[in-house]
C-alpha cells in the first residue's frame, strides 16, 4: 500500500543541465544516480512561466488559460482545488518546505490582510512547515543572525557577493556572505529533514521546492569557484546579435528596457552589454548552485534509504521552469525556447521497478505531475484538470490518444503599469501575451494583438532562423495555427462542462 508522496522542485533548471547540451560540464551526481533508479522524461515541459503561474499549473492540474494566476502576483481563484486540497481528502497532511507562489484569492480575504501585500503565498492544503520564500526568508535570515553573521538592512544585499584581493565591489564568482553549510539550500534541506524524521511511521506527502539555481547569482564557497569560466560552454545563439534582434518585435521588446536587474546584485538590467567573461561567469556560477542543489537533494535521498522509507516513497524530482542562460542573448523564463521551457522530470516508482534506467520520449507537461501523485494514492482527480497521469509510461506502457506535442502559454502584460512588450507591440496587458506548440518537428509561437508569428524547424534541435516570413511556409503555419485552436479548444476548463444534471442527478 503506498505510503509517502515526495515532490522535490528545483527552481529555474533546465533540463538539459541534467541531460542535453550542457550535461558534460555539469556535475550532477546524486541526480544522475536517481535517473538510474527512476524513469526519465526527456520531452517535459512547464505549460507556462514566471514562478507564480507555473507553480499554479504544477499544482493544479490546469494550463495557465483555466487556472489565470499569469503573472507572479496574479491570484488563484479560491475554488480551483490544488494537489494540497485533494491529498487531504486521502487523509494526508500537504507538508510545505519552501514556497508555492501561490497569489491569494482576494475576494475570501479583508483589504487588510497581509497576504494580498506578497505574491508569495501558500497554496490552498498545504500546511507552510518552513518558510523559505526567495523574498522574504525569514527563519534563514533568523537563523544567520544567530549564527553571528552581520546582515544588511536590504534583503537583496545578503546576495551580493564578498569582494576578495581588497577589491571594494564584488565580481559575479566572488562568494556569498554566508559559508556553504549556513546556505538557504543547506538550510532548507536541515528543516526538512528534521522535520521529516519526526513523521517517520505515518504516511506523509511533502513539497520540498528549492530556490537554487535561481538568480541572484551568487554562491558559497566552494560551489562559487567550482568551474571554471573559461571551460563554460558558450551560450546557443545561432545567428548573430543584429539578426537576433531584427527576427521579431519580441527581441527588440526584451531588450528595450533594463530588466531582470536581480540576475546579481549590482546588474543594471541592460543584458546587451554583458561581456564575454561576465556571461562565462554567470554560467559557471549557475552550474555552481546547481551542483550545491544535487548535493543536499543526495542527502534527501540518503534520508531515506537510511530511515528504511525508500520502499514506501514516491519520489518525484522536477523544476518549475528552466533559464535562457544567455541563449539567444536572453536572459531569465519569460521566453519561447527550450532553455525558459523544457524542464527534467524524474520519477521513482518503489512499486514499479521494471522500467528503472529508462527514458521516455513522449510529450510531457507540469499538468501531469499533479494527477499522477493522486494516481499512486488512488485519489480521484479533480473534475476538469488538464493534466493526465504518467504511472502507465512507469510501467512501459504509453496511455491511449495521448498528446502528439507540448504547449505553453506566457504572459508578459502587466495590468498596473505598461510593460515593455506593450510599448513595443501597442498591445494593452490583456493582449501582451503568446503561446508556444511544438511537435518535435516544428515549434510555432502565436503572438496576441495581431503581431507575427513565429515558426522553428526543430528537427535538428536548433531554433534559429524564423520560417513564418513570406509564402513558402504557409502550409506549416495553417496547420499548426489550426493545432494550436484545437488544443485550446479542447482544453477549455471542463469542470462543470463534462457534468449534466438528468431526471437521475448529476452524471457522469
Amino acid at each position: 500500500m503506498p505510503r509517502n508522496v515526495l515532490l522535490i522542485v528545483i527552481d529555474q533548471f533546465r533540463a538539459d543541465c541534467l541531460d542535453g547540451a550542457l550535461a558534460g560540464a555539469l556535475d550532477l551526481p546524486n541526480l544522475r544516480a536517481f535517473q538510474k533508479s527512476g524513469v526519465t522524461f526527456r520531452r517535459h515541459y512547464t505549460v507556462t512561466t514566471p514562478c507564480g503561474p507555473s507553480r499554479a499549473s504544477l499544482l493544479t492540474g490546469l494550463y495557465a488559460m483555466n487556472h489565470r494566476s499569469i503573472r507572479n502576483g496574479t491570484p488563484l481563484a479560491e475554488h480551483h482545488p490544488t494537489i494540497g486540497t485533494e491529498f487531504r481528502k486521502a487523509g494526508y497532511e500537504p507538508l510545505l518546505y519552501g514556497y508555492t507562489d501561490a497569489s491569494p484569492d482576494p475576494r475570501v480575504r479583508h483589504p487588510n490582510d497581509p497576504d494580498l501585500k506578497t505574491y508569495e503565498g501558500v497554496a490552498q492544503g498545504f500546511a507552510e512547515i518552513v518558510r523559505m520564500r526567495q523574498e522574504s526568508a525569514g527563519p534563514w535570515r533568523g537563523y544567520l543572525k544567530a549564527k553571528g553573521y552581520a546582515l544588511p538592512a536590504d534583503f537583496f544585499d545578503m546576495f551580493r557577493g564578498v569582494p576578495r584581493d581588497g577589491r571594494n565591489e564584488p565580481e559575479i564568482t566572488d562568494p556569498a556572505l554566508y559559508r556553504a553549510e549556513d546556505s538557504d539550500t543547506a538550510f532548507l534541506t536541515d528543516r526538512a529533514l528534521e522535520d521529516l524524521s519526526s513523521r517517520e511511521g505515518t504516511p506523509w506527502f511533502a513539497l520540498l521546492t528549492y530556490i537554487r539555481p535561481h538568480p541572484p547569482m551568487v554562491a558559497p564557497e566552494p560551489y562559487n569557484t567550482l568551474y571554471a569560466p573559461d571551460a563554460m560552454p558558450a551560450p546557443d545563439c545561432p545567428l548573430p546579435p543584429d539578426a537576433q534582434m531584427d527576427m521579431h518585435p519580441f527581441f527588440r521588446a526584451f531588450h528595450a528596457e533594463p530588466s531582470n536587474k536581480h540576475l546579481f546584485i549590482g546588474f543594471d538590467g541592460d543584458h546587451a552589454k554583458l561581456t564575454d567573461r561576465q556571461i562565462a561567469e554567470l554560467r559557471a556560477v549557475y552550474f555552481g548552485l546547481a551542483t550545491e542543489v544535487d548535493a543536499h537533494i543526495g542527502r534527501v535521498l540518503a534520508w531515506l534509504e537510511e530511515s528504511g522509507q525508500a520502499d514506501d516513497t514516491l519520489v518525484v524530482i522536477t523544476a518549475d521552469h528552466g533559464e535562457m542562460l544567455g541563449d539567444h542573448y536572453l536572459w531569465g523564463k519569460n521566453a519561447p525556447y527550450e532553455g525558459a521551457l523544457n524542464i527534467p522530470l524524474v520519477i521513482r516508482d518503489p512499486s514499479r521497478r521494471a522500467a528503472a534506467g529508462t527514458v521516455v520520449e513522449a510529450f510531457t507537461e507540469s499538468v501531469d505531475i499533479a494527477p499522477t501523485l493522486l494516481d499512486w494514492i488512488g485519489q480521484p482527480v479533480p473534475p476538469g484538470w488538464n493534466g493526465r497521469s504518467l504511472l502507465p509510461f512507469l510501467e512501459g506502457e504509453t496511455p491511449t490518444h495521448w498528446r502528439g506535442h507540448m504547449f505553453a502559454e506566457i504572459d508578459i502584460g502587466d495590468p498596473v503599469g505598461p510593460t515593455r512588450f506593450e510599448r513595443v507591440f501597442g498591445v494593452p496587458a490583456e493582449a501582451a501575451n503568446y503561446a508556444i506548440l511544438s511537435d518535435g518537428t516544428h515549434k510555432y509561437v502565436h503572438f496576441n494583438g495581431g503581431i507575427a508569428p513565429l515558426l522553428f524547424d526543430v528537427r535538428h534541435g536548433a531554433e534559429g532562423e524564423d520560417l513564418a516570413g513570406g509564402l513558402k511556409h504557409m502550409a506549416e503555419l495553417l496547420h499548426y495555427s489550426r493545432l494550436m485552436l484545437d488544443h485550446r479548444m479542447t482544453h477549455a476548463h471542463q469542470s462543470h462542462a463534462r457534468l449534466m444534471i438528468t431526471d437521475d442527478g448529476i452524471r457522469p
